[in-house]
């Protein structure tokens, strides 16, 4: 059996910025293809809303496993070797899919596609943050969280164009190329890593000069994290909930792919600015209080969105959500690097846990769509039942060895 391999630290700024140049495109491609999969799938397919939510939850599902799977692959098989490996099931599979003509064919390899893609965020945060002394973590993940969410939030504003103007097969060929031409850079990428000077160690020491941050809290540093991963699929129960409802939103308020794609990105552009803010404050670390209202927001926030249909209280509702949706993402990244030394496995927990959410919302939704089909609200308040039951386990995990802060 092949021994854990070394992995590496990269030093060197303009090194570190090529690591949130492939996350970059890695998000804005997986971005294109998985949200507006849901558009191909009505529109082509003829799926309703349920088939949609039922769609979504089995990816969700299929990302947990295989995140979990992904984080322990990483670690053990080198974080270079794990991306390359994600890149290209999603390339053989994405592009086979494109040549499909039936439905269920299609979205087998789409499922093959989607356990690939696990295999690339948990390396690329361990990449972000290896060797990274707590004085620099904050700012790195932030970054690391800018450039997957930013570059997301442009790709889904502008896919409904270029959807509607080049057509359905663009939806796997565009991702495909960008996915090509990540492999063919991270060949050379990774011999500027394996040839990067050693680090100085008046460097090296920094971090011995930096308070833990947990000390600000009576609640230990493994209890955030822990918090953290409990939110996160809370989080993403709203996620994949909202991205699998749009067309039938957009169905609603007459718009094409386009101009839903203009509209319902608003709650992707608002948590990008929320991991800028959050980046350049990082006072909020360990402070239960901006967890837990950022928690209540973003249930509320969720509802209004799906059941009110007016077109203010939708772009307002998305600006809460996702600034709700940023702080909790940031939360559970943060403490998954800041906590432990196994990065790419607690980076594969911490995007597990978005797996766990990503189905449970979608499957609570179909199923209390298809309880109560009359009720346009029955998905919206069939999901907020689980948020509120994880807000209680939230408090529950806050106050139940360590009382209100004095």
């Amino acid at each position: 059996m092949m021994p854990t391999v070394s992995h590496p630290c990269i030093r060197s700024r303009p090194l570190k910025l090529c690591v949130f140049g492939i996350t970059a495109l890695t998000s804005g491609s997986t971005t294109f293809f998985f949200y507006y999969l849901y558009f191909l799938t009505k529109d082509k397919f003829g799926f309703s809303q349920t088939q949609n939510l039922m769609l979504a939850a089995a990816l969700g599902y299929v990302y947990c496993a295989a995140s979990y799977v992904a984080g322990r692959f990483a670690h053990r098989f080198g974080y270079f070797f794990s991306i390359r490996f994600g890149l290209t099931i999603l390339i053989l599979t994405l592009g086979a899919a494109s040549q499909m003509k039936q439905a269920w064919p299609m979205l087998g390899l789409v499922v093959i596609g989607n356990f690939g893609m696990c295999f690339c965020w948990p390396a690329l945060e361990a990449l972000m943050s290896e060797g990274e002394p707590p004085a620099r973590l904050q700012s790195l993940v932030g970054l690391y969280c800018i450039s997957w969410s930013a570059a997301g939030a442009l790709t889904y504003f502008a896919g409904g164009a270029v959807l509607q103007h080049f057509g359905q097969q663009s939806l796997f060929f565009a991702p495909v190329g960008v996915f090509v031409g990540v492999m063919l850079f991270l060949s050379w990428f990774e011999k500027q890593v394996e040839n990067q000077p050693p680090a100085r160690a008046d460097l090296a020491q920094t971090a011995l000069h930096v308070v833990a941050e947990g000390y600000r809290s009576p609640i230990p540093a493994k209890i955030f994290l822990q918090m953290g991963w409990l939110t996160n699929p809370m989080a993403y129960l709203v996620v994949n909930t909202v991205v699998s409802t749009i067309p039938s939103l957009a169905e609603h308020f007459q718009f094409r792919p386009m101009m839903a794609g203009f509209v319902c990105s608003t709650w992707l552009f608002a948590r990008a600015a929320t991991f800028m803010l959050l980046r350049l404050w990082p006072r909020w670390h360990y402070r239960f209080r901006f967890l837990g209202f950022g928690f209540v927001a973003m249930i509320v926030s969720f509802i209004l969105m799906l059941s009110v249909r007016n077109l203010w209280v939708l772009i307002l509702s998305q600006l809460v959500l996702g600034g709700c949706l940023g702080l909790i993402y940031y939360s559970s990244l943060f403490y998954s690097m800041d906590v432990g030394e196994a990065k790419s496995e607690h980076g594969g927990i911490h995007e597990a846990a978005i797996g766990l959410g990503s189905g449970s919302g979608p499957a609570m939704a179909a199923g209390s769509v298809a309880l109560f089909p009359a009720s346009r609200a029955s998905g919206p308040v069939g999901v907020s039942v689980l948020l509120v039951m994880g807000f209680g386990m939230l408090l529950w995990m806050r106050f139940k060895n360590y009382g209100p802060r004095k």
